[in-house]
């Protein structure tokens, strides 16, 4: 009785990769694992916003957005806040090039509109006796 050694058999069951890149085994790079992270979740429109709020000096220039910041962003409203009552007058001369400026930046249906407010104005009620003012007082001396 003669004994032969007989190599096992591999099955192919589609585990093996082949000479171009494999999905399952092949390293991925990060950025395509978190795109895919992010369609799959449905986190595209926080993540627009948050990359709107981290490239905002970019998207305005340093000059504006030393002057206004973005507050928030929901149901595709951007409220910004400028810090007098001129700069926000400004802003609302240049609300449509504002606007179409950060929709090419993060995306179409992410920002609709843009609504621009004013510095928020401090409460002047002190006493029982008080004199209406109907200023903000943010640009007297």
């Amino acid at each position: 009785m003669s004994y032969e050694y007989r190599r096992p058999r591999r099955r192919r069951t589609g585990g093996w990769s082949g000479p171009g890149p494999d999905e399952k085994r092949d390293p991925q790079a990060l950025g395509d694992l978190l795109g895919k992270l992010v369609r799959d979740r449905g986190w595209r429109k926080p993540a627009a916003h948050a990359g709107l709020f981290a490239r905002w000096p970019h998207l305005v220039g340093p000059e504006v957005a030393a002057h206004c910041r973005p507050v928030s962003c929901v149901d595709g409203e951007l409220v910004v806040e400028a810090e007098s009552s001129a700069w926000a007058t400004q802003l609302r001369l240049f609300r449509t090039q504002l606007l179409t400026q950060v929709a090419g930046e993060v995306g179409p249906g992410v920002v609709d509109r843009i609504r621009i407010n004013g510095p928020t104005q401090p409460s002047h009620v002190k006493g029982a006796r008080r004199v209406r003012f109907g200023g903000a007082r943010d640009n007297y001396g």
